[in-house]
């Protein structure tokens, strides 16, 4: 253990130093750290009990990282989704279903092997869940190979998005962000003084959104043609956050957490997660490309770029969504949690996780199916 704590902070350390790194207004941030996993896991990756160690410390991360999400976005959730619902519906579907298209022409076309494909769709929309079904379909490991080749342009790729398409369109940040909280503001859903706290910093609330979206997560709902879709450790805390958030209290016994500890918990749930993910996908990584070649880089980023970029012009052209909605919504739609981070930084507000945690649960549940269907019908 104490070895993998010490390469835990190394990595973070290290990582946060890339990240900082500023190329005409452009950094990685918290996507730094991936990077930097990435090399730690191709030198490391060998050492099963390290992998396995940070392997938790990523689902930990990743709990603490969707649970903070799900309490900055509940007061406004509800009320932002039943305004633009069908907009975010639609959105993460055509997100996805074009992720699924470009997959399958690379696949026909390109005549790469159906496992290892899916699991790159997987990688470049991020999606944990969406390599499960795709390991659960095609019944090949190399599907968790295609998902370590996309995974690192999948994030790095809607994190830079996120960052440059206000600086190409000459965004005013300050202008937009009044429009945006203006448009989103629905006043304070409890009196905090009238209410107990269990505990001043609120991790009583924060603990039980993490136990009772646990729950969540372990529920299976079978779909058609024989697949299986469960929230899983991103969605259920996710939603339990939401609902928590949105509530604010039960009776008199307060949900409310410390915007202060849910941007600690948020900023650290998502390194430790980024650090775990990378390690794992960094193992291996070089004799992989040896055996395939850099063009499977090249099948990845398209996987990714694609439907981020039908994404954007729908949801600003067709739909008229805000700068800010838009860019949320599309974090979402690519499952994107590294990016919702940058995001919000970007932006300079919370309320975008808005935007994301409407999305996000529709493309998760078309990500999961589209990898079933792939895998099983191509």
């Amino acid at each position: 253990m104490g070895e993998t704590l010490m390469v835990l902070f190394l990595v973070a350390t290290i990582g946060y130093l890339v990240g900082s790194i500023t190329i005409k207004g452009v950094e990685l941030g918290t996507a730094g750290v991936l990077l930097v996993a990435l090399v730690f896991g191709h030198f490391l990756g060998h050492d099963e009990a390290l992998v396995e160690g940070l392997g938790m410390f990523q689902d930990l991360g990743l709990i603490c990282f969707v649970t903070s999400v799900g309490f900055i976005a509940g007061p406004k959730f509800f009320r932002n989704f039943k305004i633009n619902a069908k907009s975010y519906i639609l959105l993460g579907f055509i997100i996805i279903a074009i992720g699924a298209l470009v997959t399958s022409g690379i696949i026909t076309i390109a005549g790469v092997p159906t496992d290892i494909t899916v699991g790159m769709m997987s990688g470049a929309l991020t999606s944990t869940p969406g390599l499960a079904a795709a390991l659960d379909a095609t019944g090949s490991a190399n599907a968790s190979i295609g998902y370590g080749i996309a995974y690192p342009f999948g994030v790095v790729g809607v994190v830079l998005f996120v960052q440059l398409m206000p600086k190409i369109l000459h965004t005013d940040m300050d202008a937009e962000r009044a429009q945006f909280e203006a448009a989103q503001n629905v006043g304070d859903i409890a009196k905090k003084d009238k209410l107990f706290h269990v505990d001043p910093m609120g991790f009583f609330p924060y603990a039980l959104a993490i136990a009772l979206g646990i729950v969540l997560a372990k529920i299976v709902i079978p779909l058609p043609g024989g697949a299986q879709f469960s929230l899983g450790t991103s969605g259920g805390p996710l939603i339990a956050g939401l609902i928590l958030g949105h509530f604010g209290h039960a009776g008199k016994i307060s949900f409310h957490v410390e915007k202060s500890v849910l941007e600690c918990l948020r900023e650290f749930g998502l390194a430790l997660f980024l650090i775990g993910a990378g390690v794992e996908a960094g193992s291996g990584f070089i004799e992989i490309l040896k055996e395939h070649g850099l063009i499977l880089f090249v099948y990845g980023a398209l996987i990714t770029l694609i439907p981020m970029i039908v994404g954007y012009f729908v949801a600003t052209k067709l739909m008229k969504l805000s700068l800010f909605n838009t860019l949320g919504s599309i974090c979402g739609g690519m499952t994107s949690t590294p990016a919702l981070g940058t995001l919000i930084r970007v932006t300079g507000t919370d309320d975008v996780a808005s935007a994301y945690a409407a999305t996000y649960p529709v493309a998760l549940v078309f990500v999961v199916l589209a990898c079933q269907f792939i895998g099983i019908f191509l």
